[in-house]
Order: structure tokens, then C-alpha cells, then sequence
């Protein structure tokens, strides 16, 4: 094995990755799979079966389709329970997880400060905040905690942890407090050699934002897309494998074993750009 392998390959590791239906977090698994890790993703199988999610996975990542080195559970993380029963699913099918990547999240329409919907302002921020983030840490810190693991936790920051985005307030809200999360959380699991880190996207194009961004007559960007390509100094949306390298930096302890608490953006130069 080469040096650069040496800190990058999660051979040894079994990960687990929750929104596993979904397009960055299934990507990101396609990257666990191609680093040897085994791979259990974590979904409501709302868009379309866990299975099948688990299935083109193992196409992308180049594994047989009968591999048992990438299997798909269907879970909701909001839930408790869920995640134990779901924990203890993985243990069986592929061994002790040691790598979490917390992948649920999202938002749900937009709108001025003066009309928000309430009930929506709450789904969003339990959606990202609970289901995203303290229900299924909660469960890995425990099962850790008591086998001795030391884990590595991996959360899913934004551009809008750190700079609020318009008209997406509970989003704003929930995103700030992932990233914060990341940070305290770090500190109370770091004496168990538990470490917490976060990756923030910057704007890539996926299902949930795509006619946000482009006209889905013309194909052309609008206004919101072309504001935030003007904000952007790289002038593009950001490809799926460019996530890549940071999260397999903060998965592997050779690599990153002295880093906890950080958020390592990801945004093409978003967040410095300036006038």
C-alpha cells in the first residue's frame, strides 16, 4: 500500500450513510465504497427503495451487483428507535460501523419573513437538526461509547451555517445549528476519541434545487442561479466528486486523527468573495 492509500483507504471501516436516497449523500457513498469501506445507507426510501439505492451504488462504485459490501436499510432517523434497530441491522449485515455521515436534510419552499408557515419552520428544522443530526449521533455515541470505538462522525454543514441565505429562514436557522452542533459536539465526545467534523457544500445542482436554479422551459439559469454563480469566484456549480476528498480526509484517523469541530467548505470560493 501505498502512502497516500495508506491515508486515505477505509478498507478496515464499515460507514454508515444516512439520506442514503439521496443525491449528495448517495454520492459521497460511491466514494466510501471506491475507498473499500463498507457501506450501509440509511433512508425513508421515499423516492424510490433503499435496495435500489444500494444497487446504484454499487454500479458507480464498479462493485459486482451481488456484493454484500454495500447494503441499503430503511429508517427514519427522527426516530430513536428506529436508528437502534437500524444500528443493530448494520452490525449484523456488515460489522461494527465506525464512520457516520449524517446526510438527511433539506428545505421546503421559500418565502418572505412576514408570511413563513410555522408548521413548515418546524419540519424543516427537525429535519435537519434532529433527523440530520442528534437522533442518529445520539445512538452511534452511545453504541460507541460502550464498544470503545473511536468513531468518526461527519456532519453536513452549508453556505447558509455561515452566511444566511434569503427568503429560507428555518433552513438559515437549522443549518447555523448543525454547524454549532458540529463544534460542541466535538468537545463532549472528543475524550472518548470520538471525533466531529462537518463538510459545507457549496451550490451543487441536484433534485431539490434544480428549478430553483434553472428554467425548466429554457434550460437557462435564473435570476437565482445567476446570483449565486456571480457570488461564486470559480463561475460554476460544484461537481459531486469534488466532495470527495474532504470527506475521505475527515473519515480516516491517519489522515485527520488531530481534527474535530471543524467544517471544511467546499464552495468553489463562495464564502470569500467579496467587492
Amino acid at each position: 500500500m501505498s502512502f497516500v492509500e495508506s491515508l486515505f483507504n477505509l478498507r478496515e471501516s464499515v460507514v454508515v450513510v444516512t439520506g442514503g436516497g439521496g443525491a449528495l449523500p448517495s454520492s459521497i457513498a460511491v466514494a466510501f465504497a471506491k475507498a473499500g469501506a463498507k457501506v450501509a445507507l440509511w433512508g425513508r426510501g421515499t423516492h424510490h427503495p433503499m435496495a435500489k439505492a444500494a444497487d446504484l451504488v454499487k454500479e458507480q462504485a464498479e462493485l459486482p451487483p451481488d456484493s454484500p459490501n454495500v447494503a441499503g436499510i430503511t429508517v427514519d432517523t427522527a426516530s430513536t428507535t428506529a436508528c437502534a434497530a437500524a444500528f443493530d441491522e448494520t452490525v449484523r449485515s456488515l460489522g461494527m460501523p465506525d464512520i457516520l455521515l449524517n446526510g438527511v436534510g433539506g428545505n421546503m419552499g421559500r418565502s418572505s419573513f412576514l408570511d413563513f408557515d410555522e408548521k413548515v419552520f418546524d419540519e424543516v428544522v427537525r429535519l435537519n437538526l434532529m433527523a440530520g443530526l442528534m437522533v442518529p449521533s445520539r445512538i452511534f455515541a452511545k453504541r460507541w461509547i460502550g464498544a470503545g470505538v473511536e468513531g468518526s462522525i461527519i456532519n453536513m454543514t452549508s453556505m447558509a451555517s455561515y452566511k444566511g441565505l434569503s427568503a429560507v429562514w428555518a433552513y438559515d436557522a437549522a443549518k447555523a445549528g448543525v454547524l454549532n452542533l458540529t463544534q460542541t459536539l466535538a468537545k463532549e465526545l472528543a475524550p472518548h476519541g470520538i471525533r466531529v467534523n462537518a463538510v459545507a457544500p457549496g451550490f451543487f445542482v441536484g433534485n431539490q434545487n434544480r428549478a430553483l436554479l434553472f428554467d425548466e422551459t429554457t434550460g437557462k439559469l435564473t435570476a437565482r442561479g445567476q446570483a449565486i454563480i456571480a457570488r461564486t469566484p470559480f463561475g460554476r456549480f460544484g461537481e459531486y466528486e469534488e466532495l470527495w476528498g474532504a470527506v475521505l480526509y475527515l473519515a480516516n484517523p491517519k489522515a485527520s486523527g488531530f481534527v474535530t469541530g471543524v467544517s471544511i467548505p467546499v464552495d468553489g470560493g463562495y464564502l470569500s468573495d467579496n467587492i
